[in-house]
């Protein structure tokens, strides 16, 4: 099983450069790939590109970005911008994002998701592999001039819809907190990308990850956690985990506070990486089991800067001969 790192993911109260010391940590322990996120701090691409700068040899895929923010076209230019400067392969993820982020951050409408995330998939992979002196897109006059920024294309999804859209056009599909019977029953959905004729796409999932957390680095994932309780397929998920009661306190209306306040430490065991070293080798496993590729940590930093110890503890061939780190080298 492949493993990357995810410098920023979603928006916290963790400082604003925490991104570029993930990064950095990543890149020294020898892991190949960073995720620099988008939200509302950080522009996906103005990250990739300063990963790029403070760090020597990992490649890096940019986004998620939310398709109702940026047209296809922005999004091949910014990933081959990224990979221009670094001298890097820089992949782009998209995804839907939530209304909260589209239209209350944005101002933008964010109608019809999935139909969207299908079409800018479609156009994306496109421009992704324009070589240079081709028009910049159909008909125009202007003419490409970076090349393919060299990356794969990522579709984060969940739903029916959106999961059709990556098996059709991506090269990996994205999770986003998911448990390993989630993986088992999501993977299955696949299949769709046979009936298009194309190998299904690579199955990855960002996980929050902590090694001998902290109490701070756990509050940090439970903080990440709160906003699933109510988005279907989740909701099910941790009600069946025996977090019902917290489910139907955030169905109420109770603010994030309340939430943490109430979520028991468990719930970030349900979707993460969380405990000592033999407890997350088991978890690793489990995922594996379930059918994910690829498991991109998102490293607890409260309580452990940059997640070090986290990353330190995961890193490539640090556990030479445990089972993980053995399918990890045959995979």
């Amino acid at each position: 099983m492949k493993i990357s790192v995810v410098a920023a993911a979603r928006e916290d109260d963790s400082p604003v450069e925490e991104p570029l010391r993930v990064a950095t940590v990543a890149d020294r322990l020898g892991y190949d790939e960073v995720w620099a996120g988008e939200g509302p701090t950080w522009d996906s691409f103005v990250l990739a590109a300063a990963v790029g700068h403070v760090t020597e040899r990992v490649s890096v895929t940019a986004g998620p970005v939310p398709v109702s923010v940026r047209d296809p076209l922005t999004i091949a230019r910014g990933a081959a911008s990224a990979a221009a400067v670094i001298g890097r392969p820089v992949g782009v993820a998209l995804g839907t994002s939530s209304k909260r982020v589209v239209e209350g951050v944005h101002g933008r409408p964010r109608t019809r998701p999935a139909a969207e995330l299908a079409r800018s998939a479609e156009a994306v992979r496109a421009l992704l592999h324009g070589e240079p002196g081709e028009p910049i897109m159909p008909g125009s006059s202007f003419r490409r001039r970076q090349r393919p920024p060299g990356g794969p294309l990522t579709v984060a999804a969940f739903g029916d819809r959106a999961i059709a859209a990556a098996a059709e056009h991506a090269d990996r599909m994205l999770l986003d907190v998911v448990s390993p019977e989630q993986v088992a029953a999501l993977r299955a959905k696949l299949a769709a990308a046979e009936r298009v004729g194309r190998t299904p796409p690579r199955l990855a999932a960002w996980l929050p990850a902590a090694v001998d957390p902290e109490p701070e680095s756990v509050r940090q994932i439970l903080g990440s956690v709160v906003g699933y309780l109510t988005v279907p397929g989740y909701s099910d998920m941790f009600t069946t985990a025996g977090f019902g009661e917290s489910v139907e306190q955030a169905r109420s209306g109770a603010d994030r506070e309340a939430l943490l306040a109430k979520l028991p430490r468990e719930a970030a065991t349900t979707v993460g990486l969380v405990g000592d070293l033999a407890a997350v080798e088991a978890r690793i496993a489990a995922y594996a089991a379930a059918g994910l590729d690829e498991i991109a940590l998102v490293p607890a930093t409260d309580g452990d800067p940059a997640g070090e110890r986290t990353l330190t503890a995961l890193a490539p061939g640090a556990r030479e001969g445990t089972p993980s780190a053995t399918r990890r080298n045959t995979t």
